[in-house]
């Protein structure tokens, strides 16, 4: 449990530093809101800590499997709490193999739903469609991060552990 009061101190100084970004107001009677949204640079980028929220992200990843059930339900919180943090947390690569495929749905299944099931499911939908087009066999894996992921039915919609298997 060291390692994720480590890590907890790392999220909460990156989650300070995106907050502004994640809680700023877009004016949506702007015409030109999307393009000003979308042509607006990566919010890691803007809050300086893509360096550090990428090896994060890699050391995460890694732990995550190997970790027992409390401490992954520790770092699922730890994403919960730190609400900006995993609103910008992305990976640097498409899942297009099964390593970045894998590492794409253990990211996933960290975030447990984010703040939005509707989101999440878009995002698996994604994950898959690009996996699946670069030939990438993904039931094998979706049934891998689905055993270490949540059961919860957070918002009614399915747990994490469901919507992975429901993508099989």
């Amino acid at each position: 449990m060291d390692k994720i009061r480590e890590w907890e101190e790392t999220l909460a100084s990156m989650d300070a530093r995106l907050r502004p970004i994640a809680e700023q107001l877009v004016d949506t009677t702007d015409p030109d809101w999307v393009s000003k949204l979308t042509g607006a640079p990566d919010p890691l980028d803007r809050a300086g800590v893509r360096v550090e929220a990428e090896a994060l992200l890699v050391e995460l990843i890694a732990s995550y499997p190997s970790c027992d059930q409390d401490e992954r339900q520790a770092i699922r919180l730890l994403f919960t709490r730190y609400r900006s943090f995993s609103w910008a947390a992305t990976l640097p690569f498409p899942a297009t193999t099964p390593d970045t495929f894998r590492s794409h749905l253990i990211l996933f299944s960290i975030k447990d739903h984010g703040r939005d099931t509707r989101d999440a499911i878009v995002t698996l939908k994604e994950l898959c469609q690009s996996a699946k087009s670069n030939g990438v066999r993904l039931e094998p894996l979706l049934r891998e991060i689905a055993t270490i992921s949540s059961d919860e039915n957070k918002y009614g919609m399915g747990s994490t552990r469901a919507l992975l298997l429901a993508a099989c």
